[in-house]
């Protein structure tokens, strides 16, 4: 009998982490819906299991249902009020619905939001994201409601000081929503000069063509390629010389380049390669050229309407 009981006990062990590794694995490969039925089932035999609630929050939060993730995590933040991550989920979750619903239903959740991100900062100093979801939070709100750019920035300050790299982006992302561009430029550029990642490139890609400045767009984009030899790169260079009819040539290498080399690590699907060909063609008054990069982009994504739209436009050259 005890020999029995022994082996139920770790077969429901083995059970138990299988099928949390298995919810762990189909959110890495973006399944969410197997995900969350592999731990509704699981919950069933255990209920009170921590780490398989926080896995359902996030099933329901990858498919944008925000009210099952709230009430998820807000039963792990309950249950463990001192839980830093916990009040950081509940937060998200909570801002993320926020973002969902009407203006007047939003300013009746912000309150909330804070509250928990404030108790997450307060209860972990070193815990990166909650800094982060301050800084959005707010840089992004008014000040009739509780917005501040000051506020930003003291946290942009705290996440300098666990890591410099966080640091930077976060003070260029504050001072790209305040107006002041040659700050924003400057930390951005810091962050590159300390982390180096793709990520930081991204920041000041994004930040040049929002400031109407393709060619320094361009110039960094070649930078983080020289540096980091990633054929994304191409696309993104790519990509900008079309939206702003600016070095041609060099667009059309570098998207030819990205085909050539194309593969899924690279992100973006080779039909949006071909939209950004048939784009460089109109601009070039090729309508030949063009038709055939958009019909292949079409043929590749055939549900994505600006291809079409593109079409009708090089049809009238």
């Amino acid at each position: 009998m005890y020999r029995f009981l022994w082996i139920l006990l770790i077969s429901s062990l083995c059970f138990s982490q299988t099928a949390k590794e298995k919810a762990v694995s189909f959110i890495a490969e973006k399944e969410f819906k197997n995900a969350q039925n592999e731990i509704l089932t699981f919950l069933k035999a255990h209920p009170d299991d921590k780490e398989a609630i926080e896995l359902l929050g996030d099933t329901y939060g990858h498919q944008k249902r925000w009210d099952d993730a709230i009430e998820q995590y807000e039963k792990l933040k309950d249950n463990e009020p001192n839980n830093a991550n916990y009040q950081y989920k509940y937060g998200g979750a909570l801002g993320m619905k926020a973002l969902s619903v009407s203006k007047l239903k939003a300013l009746g959740i912000i309150g909330d939001v804070k509250r928990a991100f404030l108790k997450a900062a307060k209860l972990d100093p070193k815990h990166i994201d909650t800094r982060w979801a301050l800084v959005e939070l707010y840089v992004s709100l008014p000040g009739i409601v509780g917005g501040s750019n000051s506020k930003a920035l003291k946290y942009a300050n705290e996440l300098q000081n666990l890591s410099k790299v966080d640091g930077y982006l976060a003070k260029g992302y504050v001072y790209e929503y305040d107006d002041e561009p040659e700050l924003a430029e400057k930390y951005y550029k810091l962050a590159i000069k300390v982390g180096g990642s793709v990520t930081c490139y991204e920041k000041l890609t994004e930040f040049y063509e929002g400031q109407d400045q393709p060619e320094k767009a361009i110039r960094n984009l070649e930078e983080a390629q020289k540096k980091l030899q990633r054929n994304a790169m191409h696309y993104q260079i790519g990509k900008v010389c079309a939206d702003y009819n600016i070095q041609l040539d060099k667009g059309e290498m570098c998207l030819k380049t990205y085909l050539s080399n194309h593969s899924a690590k690279d992100g973006v699907p080779k039909a949006w390669a071909y939209y950004r060909l048939a784009q460089i063609y109109k601009h070039k008054k090729n309508k030949k050229e063009a038709l055939k990069w958009i019909n292949k982009a079409i043929a590749g994504l055939p549900k994505i309407d600006v291809f079409k739209e593109e079409k009708t436009s090089i049809s009238k050259l």
